[in-house]
């Protein structure tokens, strides 16, 4: 059987024929020609921007979505500086900023067809999340509601964005693009004769990055609450671009079959969904709170683009992606429409008929279907996989000189264990060259130029995908009679056999990312079908055009869901903590993607004289850039650009005994959020404390007496530096007040606290041994939950004088009537006072490189034994 579309030449070798090659420089053309692919496809795709829409232009564009708009808002926006909740700027200005452009858009609406209704909430109240008990006060949230007068409906679509920021940020993306988006979806909507059949809630949420508080105020408290149906949440994890859908439902189907009618760009993928909700992305945001508290489903968006200034103060409005206001207005809008005059609105419940598998092609268009349909196609695409290489195999049994069948089933056996054997030592030896680069200390080369992990992990994983075939093709060549195209075919046939088996292994186990491997099966088994029937009709198949044609548009997939990856992925790997393995992660996310074209595009390489050469190539290239790794070339870091991140407190503790008597100290505790930890060893942190201070601090106290703000802070503790220092300023200090001691029956005593401290409180409660905390004024989740303590619990305060006043109920040994019972820590937290820096502070955080970043403020710890 003749498998090629080339005249193929016979020639004798010691009585044994075999196939001429094509000369060996055709090999470079070839994988230069796939580069080209790529950036002539793949890129432009990836960054393709509508054309933004000027306000002059408006009145040619009627119900359209004026991206100039929204651009000159967010300049405003993001010129208020930071906004932390509780600040002057969030509550006030941001506010009124809100309000003000709110009332443009009424002063401008069409009032004769509408009802927009305008509410500023401010709310309290508590719960449980990230192994943190929370309690907040007074936080704000904007709201308004546009309802169409010729309607009644009581059903709402909710859709939400935040206005506070991080730390120092003045947050242009993250999340002021959404803002504005959402201010000028509003607009358009209230100058529109288009049916809104529903109502639609906007909230501008005035309090996410403080652990996602607003919307649980919102939808727990608010009037309107009860009345929303679905949710779409804008957030961001980056500095604007193509907005990402990564999470839909939880089940609802109908949701994601809307936007995939409704927006005409569309960026989305359920394997984004189910990496984010297994805690591969260090983040999250209010959808969880609106599903969890309100049981309200919805589709969760984010913009991805330029991560690197995620959460600092480089997320202005200057380096938001320019393409941003007028792609993500112009799906924003549509969706809204479609989902405000759904008919599933006004009986959800009646739809919630599993999950959604949904996925993009380059943004071209995109696929959406229910799992159990997913789970229809993934069979059915596995097992017409199986039957066409089983034909195919079959035709070459009858086609094969003087191969005997049983000789051609056994080599394809063989090829089959080779091709098995080269998945796992390509999978694997990609993995070591990982494990490797972090062992040394040279984790995240990659990290500014993302040029290095081609080097490091795609040229590992192409040099054992082509090296072992090529060894056994070369070993064999003289025992068999089958012919080169035939020999790459099997290759091919053995991988996708292989890819099959996970595919339905993953379909199983219900990963409805299965479909990943699906497309690349899919697609190949549509080119070992043509070649069956032209061999059946024609006597040709002409096996590498029929095969290369039919890996295109793979090939353009799977690279571009790789490049998004590392586009979202590598900045993300940046602040994953210091015990995390970024290199490891990367590699695992490479892989991933890259098998699902490597065994199809790379054996066509065998085509070539010198396969060996070629192959071992990219062997050359991962030395070689393991080399670059430890050179400037290799550094993660950039000024400004890709900077390398620490949380800086400057810290003020006091330990208070139980005999009255108490010690003070004071320092910076400096908190890596990196895993190149020995970066600065010899510089900033020459004169930190040995890990043996650190130890010693944790066994003495809760949380190592540190001021801890997150409970990711609890994991990360261990790689924490603590240097003596002059003491911070503390304009208010902590002032805990023990109101009441009263002794209950059953061995218990209850302890009511008063306490007044900054708007940003933590609290550790560690009752001691024989000693255990049977209820407090807090939601009671961890002790629900029987959580091992200490106990974190998380206080905010916003625009009050109010004291926080709880108390803790204790059981003990009946013969420990007088305690001590507990350890009761109490730290304040003062982000966003640069005033009361004092000169050592500034010139302590002068000494970090400029290719770092500090998120830094100044915080007080006293601790109790009571």
């Amino acid at each position: 059987m003749s498998f090629s579309i080339l005249d193929i030449t016979e020639e004798k070798d010691g009585g044994k024929s075999r196939d001429k090659k094509w000369p060996w420089f055709g090999a470079p053309i070839y994988a230069a020609a796939a580069f080209a692919l790529f950036y002539a496809a793949v890129l432009p795709s990836f960054y393709s921007y509508p054309k933004m829409l000027y306000q002059s232009e408006e009145a040619l564009h009627p119900d359209e979505f004026i991206g100039e708009r929204a651009m000159r808002q967010l300049a405003e926006y993001s010129a208020i500086g930071n906004k932390m909740s509780g600040s002057i700027n969030n509550e006030v200005h941001t506010i009124n900023f809100l309000l003000r452009e709110i009332q443009k858009i009424k002063d401008e609406a069409r009032l004769d067809l509408y009802d927009i209704e305008v509410d500023t909430q401010y709310s309290s109240g508590g719960f449980h999340l990230w192994g943190m008990t929370i309690s907040y006060t007074n936080l704000s949230n904007v709201i308004v509601k546009i309802s169409q007068k010729s309607s009644d409906n009581e059903n709402y679509l909710l859709v939400n964005s935040h206005y506070d920021s991080e730390v120092q940020t003045p947050a242009a993306g993250d999340d002021g693009v959404m803002v504005v988006v959402m201010l000028e979806t509003l607009r358009v909507i209230s100058r529109s004769e288009k049916t809104l059949t529903h109502p639609v809630v906007f909230l501008f949420n005035g309090a996410e990055e403080a652990c996602m508080l607003g919307s649980h105020g919102f939808i727990t408290q608010h009037k309107w609450s009860k009345n929303c149906k679905a949710l779409v949440n804008l957030d961001s994890t980056g500095a604007g671009g193509r907005e990402v859908l990564f999470q839909t439902g939880p089940n609802h189907p109908w949701l994601a079959k809307y936007y995939q009618a409704s927006v005409p760009h569309p960026y989305a993928q359920t394997l984004a969904e189910e990496l984010f909700q297994h805690n591969f992305i260090p983040s999250d945001t209010d959808f969880r709170i609106f599903r969890d508290y309100g049981g309200v489903p919805g589709l969760d968006m984010a913009s991805v683009m330029n991560g690197y200034v995620y959460h600092t103060e480089f997320d202005n409005f200057k380096n938001v992606e320019y393409g941003t206001y007028q792609s993500t207005g112009e799906n924003v809008l549509p969706l809204i429409w479609a989902l405000a005059n759904a008919p599933e609105l006004d009986n959800t419940t009646a739809y919630e008929k599993g999950h959604t598998v949904y996925y993009d092609f380059l943004g071209w268009f995109m696929m959406t279907y229910t799992e159990s349909v997913s789970i229809a196609i993934n069979v059915v695409v596995s097992v017409a996989a199986f039957v066409c290489i089983g034909t195919s195999v079959y035709i070459m049994t009858l086609d094969n000189g003087a191969d005997a069948p049983k000789a051609v089933v056994m080599r394809f056996a063989i090829i089959f264990l080779v091709q098995a054997g080269t998945l796992f030592v390509a999978c694997g030896l990609t993995l070591l060259v990982a494990v490797f680069m972090q062992g040394v200390g040279l984790a995240e080369s990659w990290y500014y130029g993302k040029w290095m992990a081609f080097g490091l992990y795609f040229c590992t994983l192409f040099f054992a995908f082509g090296i072992l075939p090529a060894t056994y093709i070369g070993y064999s060549k003289r025992k068999t009679n089958m012919k080169l195209d035939q020999t790459i075919a099997c290759f091919m046939h053995a991988q996708c056999i292989l890819l099959a088996l996970l595919c339905i292994i993953m379909t199983i186990m219900s990963i409805r990312s299965s479909y990943f491997f699906m497309v690349g099966i899919f697609f190949y088994t549509l080119s070992v079908l043509v070649q069956i029937v032209l061999k059946l009709t024609l006597k040709k198949s002409y096996f590498v055009t029929v095969h290369l044609l039919f890996q295109l548009l793979p090939f353009f997939f799977y690279t571009y869901i790789c490049y998004a990856t590392l586009v979202t992925f590598v900045p993300m790997e940046g602040r994953d903590g210091p015990e995390s393995t970024p290199d490891i992660m990367i590699s695992l996310f490479i892989i991933a993607t890259a098998i699902n074209y490597a065994g199809f595009v790379i054996p066509i390489m065998h085509k070539f004289r010198k396969p060996k050469i070629v192959f071992s190539s990219f062997g050359v290239i991962t030395i070689i850039f393991i080399i670059l790794a430890c050179t400037s070339a290799g550094f993660p870091f950039a000024k400004q650009l890709a900077p390398q991140r620490y949380y800086v407190l400057h810290t003020q503790r006091t330990f208070h005994n139980l005999d009255g008597t108490s010690k003070q100290d004071s320092g910076y505790y400096i908190q890596p959020v990196d895993t190149r930890l020995h970066e600065l060893d010899d510089t900033t942190f020459k004169n930190a404390e040995p890990e043996s201070w650190t130890a010693a601090t944790c066994a003495a106290e809760p949380y190592c007496g540190l001021p801890l703000y997150s409970g990711r802070w609890i994991e990360w503790k261990d790689s924490a530096r603590w240097i003596y220092s002059s003491p911070p300023v503390i304009p208010l200090n902590i002032n805990l007040t023990q109101v009441s001691k009263d002794s209950l029956v059953g061995n218990k005593v209850r302890y009511e606290y008063n306490l007044r401290a900054s708007d940003r409180v933590m609290m550790y409660i560690d009752p001691l041994e024989n000693v255990k905390v049977t209820d407090w004024s807090f939601d009671h989740t961890p002790l629900l939950e029987k959580h091992t303590p200490p106990y974190l619990i998380y206080a905010i305060y916003s625009q009050t004088e109010e004291p926080l006043n709880f108390w803790v109920e204790l059981e003990h040994e009946e013969s420990n009537t007088d305690g001590p019972y507990m350890k009761l820590v109490v730290s304040e937290h003062f982000q966003y006072h640069p005033e009361h820096y004092t000169e050592d502070y500034k010139e302590f955080l002068a000494t970090f490189p400029d290719w770092t970043y500090t998120t830094d403020w100044f915080s007080a710890l006293e601790s109790w034994i009571v």
